[in-house]
């Protein structure tokens, strides 16, 4: 059942996207196309497309589930068609839910395909010792943070599982990120209304530019500090992975 009601004026998800100007013209007639569908969806079904996208990217495969979440808190606050508690309630649900079956996938069969042929993805003993180390160590503070980064996002809990991070210290972090995240989102999506609508040009490459500088100083710090999470991996699991 559509929920756009007849005489409304039509709520534009193209707006969500990034400004033309930014863009080259191919991108613009992709990021145009993905948002009108996303649109469509959300005004189609409503709450149980919120919840797939943010479950399917969650569990590890690449759709644009936070763009649906701020289309939907967006077309929430401008046309009153959906109700801003449930598209955080079956967001969190989604980002919950997703996030524990990527980490039941990579703990049943991450680890074991690294060990076989992870060779080919240059993920070699050392790298899977890293990674261990700081689930071990970080775990808690990667899953929750991560909720907030793009590839984080989609692959921190698939990568949770394959480093063998205990669930009980999995599940905590990933509920409390999950929850926070959607409850912030949509509320900023619903609250700005027709103004994000206008302004998420701006809010894009404001967001898009803090997260890319984010990620280059973390890839920066990591890349310091290999050596010592390698020596410090290494002394926490002396010889071969089991």
């Amino acid at each position: 059942m559509r929920l756009q009601a007849r005489g409304a004026r039509r709520f534009d998800p193209v707006a969500v996207s990034l400004p033309e100007r930014t863009r080259p013209p191919s991108e613009n007639i992709r990021g145009c196309k993905s948002a009108m569908s996303i649109g469509h969806l959300i005004e189609t079904y409503g709450y149980l497309a919120v919840f797939l996208f943010v479950a399917v990217e969650s569990l590890g495969i690449p759709v644009p589930g936070e763009t649906a979440l701020i289309v939907a808190g967006a077309y929430a606050g401008h046309t009153h068609h959906l109700s801003p508690w449930a598209i955080f309630a079956v967001a969190a649900a989604g980002a919950i839910i997703g996030d524990n079956v990527g980490f039941w996938l990579g703990d049943r069969f991450g680890y074991r395909l690294a060990r076989r042929y992870g060779q080919h993805l240059w993920l070699n003993e050392r790298k899977l010792k890293i990674a261990r180390y700081i689930f071990d160590s970080h775990g808690p503070k990667v899953v929750f943070l991560g909720r907030f980064v793009s590839i984080l996002r989609t692959y921190s809990a698939l990568l949770a599982g394959s480093s063998r991070m205990r669930w009980k210290r999995f599940l905590p972090a990933n509920a409390a990120g999950g929850i926070v995240w959607a409850g912030s989102y949509t509320l900023v999506a619903y609250l700005a209304g027709n103004a994000l609508t206008r302004l998420s040009g701006t809010i894009d490459v404001v967001i898009g530019s803090i997260a890319l500088l984010g990620a280059i100083a973390a890839a920066l710090v990591f890349g310091h500090q290999t050596e010592r999470f390698a020596a410090r991996a290494e002394a926490a699991y002396p010889g071969p992975l089991e």
